[in-house]
């Protein structure tokens, strides 16, 4: 490759990155329960007409399927300044990756890695902190952008929301 050919291409990946992230925004979901703080930062994805659960969607085709690393891009990340039960889950104050077990798009598991700062395309279960089931519903109207949300529902207690395409996926947290 010459010089121009080396410039081309390095324009064309920088391009086709800045398109990619711009199409999967980060976001971060934040809530403050019993005073403490919980957060979760992802990549938005959005629908865009493609199917993306079940036989032949979309996540059916990602390399660590059925492990999904719960957004695009970087993998999601869970967050709490304190010691939290998700679920039936303790898991200590810290950082750690979400994955969410999506074989079956009507019964999911929450995975909770203790391994951080990958990419989310190499889903390795020696890694988990634990699992949790899910409880699942549908929305109202087909969820676009995936969204996440941590609320408050008093006295300690709260609940991790996972919304996308036709599902909602929700766990309780509870902080002591």
């Amino acid at each position: 490759m010459n010089f121009k050919q080396v410039v081309a291409a390095i324009t064309l990946v920088a391009a086709t990155a800045s398109l990619a992230s711009a199409q999967s925004p980060t976001a971060t979901a934040t809530g403050i329960i019993n005073g403490k703080t919980i957060a979760v930062r992802y990549s938005a994805p959005s629908v865009r007409g493609r199917q993306i659960f079940g036989t032949g969607g979309l996540l059916s085709r990602d390399p660590t399927y059925p492990a999904w690393r719960a957004g695009a891009n970087a993998a999601t990340t869970f967050t709490t300044d304190t010691d939290v039960m998700v679920g039936s889950l303790a898991v200590p104050r810290g950082t750690y990756t979400l994955y969410a077990w999506v074989q079956n798009p009507d019964a999911w598991d929450l995975i909770i890695s203790k391994q951080t700062g990958q990419w989310g395309l190499s889903y390795d279960p020696k890694h988990d902190l634990g699992r949790v089931k899910m409880t699942m519903s549908k929305p109202p109207a087909l969820v676009e952008t995936l969204k996440y949300s941590i609320a408050d529902k008093g006295a300690g207690s709260g609940e991790l929301r996972l919304e996308w395409e036709h599902r909602v996926a929700s766990v309780p947290i509870t902080v002591k």
